[in-house]
């Protein structure tokens, strides 16, 4: 194992497998939070610049490893179960992407392609307490395991609903 990322050898039978992603994702959803404390404003397509944010995000200007947040659509129904909730709105989770068809946890410590971006998985995007007050008694518990992706954008340009997430 490389022990600088903790991923193995990429010619090694366990690296071979980690990089098999046979199917592109998808964009679902689009978000921004303005601000600490604001609502998340949904939209159809935004601009993202490299090495920052998108533009309108409260994060756009910081260091970059958190340019963009991810997680994945199919999260979205284990979430609202663990939370005792019907469903769960994307906004509630303060992400600014919701992707299906491509495991998130795959693109940790990688390159991928979201439409124009090349962006590269950086963290998980553990919950905050914040998701306490927004999923109820339990909801932070509820996104552990599930919160997602932090991503620093590599390549910037415009993201749409519908643009193909695909590994590189």
């Amino acid at each position: 194992m490389n022990s600088r990322a903790s991923v193995p050898a990429p010619d090694s039978p366990l690296g071979r497998l980690m990089a098999t992603l046979p199917r592109a994702g998808r964009v679902e959803w689009i978000g921004l939070r303005p601000a600490r404390e604001a609502a998340m404003v949904e939209v159809a397509q935004v601009q993202a610049a490299t090495g920052g944010g998108l533009a309108g995000d409260r994060y756009k200007g910081g260091n970059g490893k958190r340019g963009i947040t991810l997680i994945q659509a199919e999260h979205l129904p284990a979430i609202a179960v663990l939370a005792g909730r019907a469903q769960v709105a994307p906004a509630i989770l303060r992400r600014n992407l919701v992707v299906s068809g491509i495991p998130l946890v795959a693109l940790k410590g990688r390159r991928f392609r979201v439409g124009e971006l090349v962006l590269e998985g950086t963290a998980s995007c553990d919950p905050c307490s914040r998701m306490e007050a927004a999923l109820g008694p339990g909801g932070f518990n509820a996104m552990r395991g599930h919160g997602g992706l932090c991503a620093r954008i590599v390549e910037g340009g415009t993201l749409r609903l519908g643009d193909a997430v695909e590994a590189l």
